[in-house]
């Protein structure tokens, strides 16, 4: 029995140490997944609803397109009546009333096309089609924005994490020096003032760790749901080849960007489908003026039946009936407008109305496009300055808070000044990190429009 029970507990254990290792090994592989923004672009590109929804607005642009061209077409349509029908009536023999009851049965054919519209059809298809073109450059256009979103999500990312690193390590300096002081205030080397000064710093770096995890968490849900993939995914992200933070070219010339940006960016191409539907829009309306010619074919035939014929007549047959009352009919159709409430000039109106705005969006999307080359040019200069001052300040501040904490450490400097110090040089790490991350990012921009793709 003994033996038994000892074989059990074994297996359990085994079975329990198993699964343990299965769960850190899975948890560890999942801790170990690495999204590159290549592969967070892809995610985004595949996943988010907005690229669905356009999609959807392309499928109706399509089918609005095929309904347009299938228009053109005759229209065929069939029909067949049906009535019983029974009364008093004269039956023009006797002069006398009686009671009647009939059944008719009338099947047909109808045939109808138009020969002129003012080319209202043909125009219609063409607007149709810009319209379609447009719905798809649209579904670019989001794309396109999209992945700049992701690009700066992923940064802001990278900036977080290399910041709760610093914050991080700015605490464990800080819980480094409470403890000095802690130890040179029980051999009466410090005073209690200098005591609170050191708790305060650790304090201060706890609060900069916990806001620079809450920043990261933050940023990580915010690029998550761009890639519309679980919240409760857990991944890295790639840090960028040192070599990017010094290779960037702030001789860029911001005219020949906007010129090549012109012939390919989403947005001027969707502004210019938009003028283009536009103006085929005007010769849709003013199809409304021209008179429309339309040709009609009939074919149909009738058969009835009399419930109260004399006995000596009998109804003729369904085949014999349907045969030989066969009526046929063509017919042309000229409609001219001559007055209908001036609702075809209203629409020729709105219609170059519509053309004016869409002009007016068109020359804006130019000048906004423009204007955000120009300032990305202007940014990345500025970026590369800032990211070297700001590489020399640290060093400075580094190099300065070395020189006061070692004075501090034989009692030179005072708390105040040693905790000033700190907190300059920490700044100074922060504003850094802050400054890399922005030149990566400002160059990143210039290459987005340039059409370029975006890797690190």
């Amino acid at each position: 029995m003994k033996t038994i029970i000892s074989y059990n507990a074994s297996l359990k254990l085994s079975l329990a140490l198993t699964f343990i290792f299965l769960a850190g090994v899975a948890q560890q592989s999942i801790a170990q997944e690495v999204i590159t923004v290549q592969r967070a672009i892809e995610l985004t590109l595949q996943n988010n609803l907005q690229i669905t929804k356009s999609k959807l607005s392309e499928d109706l642009a399509e089918e609005n397109f095929k309904q347009a061209k299938l228009a053109q077409y005759p229209r065929l349509n069939g029909s067949v009546d049906q009535r019983m029908s029974w009364g008093r009536n004269n039956t023009g023999t006797s002069g006398i009333y009686e009671n009647t009851q009939n059944y008719s049965f009338s099947p047909g054919l109808g045939l109808g096309v138009d020969l002129f519209n003012g080319f209202s059809k043909i125009n219609q298809i063409r607007q149709n089609k810009l319209l379609l073109e447009a719905g798809k450059m649209n579904t670019d256009k989001i794309k396109n924005d999209l992945t700049l979103s992701v690009v700066t999500s992923y940064m802001e990312i990278l900036y977080n994490k290399d910041r709760l690193k610093a914050a991080k390590e700015q605490l464990e300096v800080a819980r480094k020096t409470l403890k000095q002081q802690q130890a040179l205030l029980d051999v009466g080397n410090k005073t209690l003032a200098d005591l609170a000064e050191a708790k305060s710093q650790v304090a201060t770096a706890e609060l900069d760790v916990t806001n620079a995890d809450n920043a990261q968490t933050i940023s990580f849900i915010t690029l998550v749901q761009l890639m519309d993939i679980p919240s409760s995914t857990r991944f890295e992200v790639q840090a960028p080849n040192a070599a990017n933070f010094t290779k960037s070219n702030s001789a860029y010339d911001a005219e020949t960007i906007y010129a090549e940006a012109l012939t390919y960016f989403p947005d001027i191409k969707l502004a210019a489908l938009q003028t283009a539907a536009a103006k085929k829009g005007i010769d849709v309306a003013k199809g409304n003026l021209y008179p429309s010619l339309s040709f009609s074919g009939s074919y149909g035939s009738y058969y009835n039946y009399n419930y109260n014929l004399p006995a000596d007549l009998q109804n003729r047959s369904f085949r014999d009936q349907i045969e030989n009352n066969v009526s046929k009919g063509v017919g042309l159709s000229l409609s001219i407008p001559i007055f209908n409430g001036l609702q075809a000039r209203s629409s020729v109106k709105k219609a170059r109305i519509n053309l004016l705005q869409t002009q007016a969006d068109e020359q804006l999307a130019k000048n906004n496009l423009n204007k955000i080359i120009y300032q990305a040019v202007a940014d990345l200069k500025a970026a590369e300055s800032t990211n070297e001052s700001a590489i020399k300040t640290f060093n400075a501040q580094k190099e300065a808070f070395s020189v006061i904490e070692q004075r501090y450490n034989v009692g030179l400097v005072n708390s105040l000044d040693y905790s000033t110090s700190l907190t300059k040089r920490n700044k100074a790490e922060i504003d850094m990190i802050r400054a890399k991350y922005d030149l990566l990012f400002k160059a990143k921009v210039i290459d987005y429009y340039l059409g370029k793709q975006i890797v690190f």
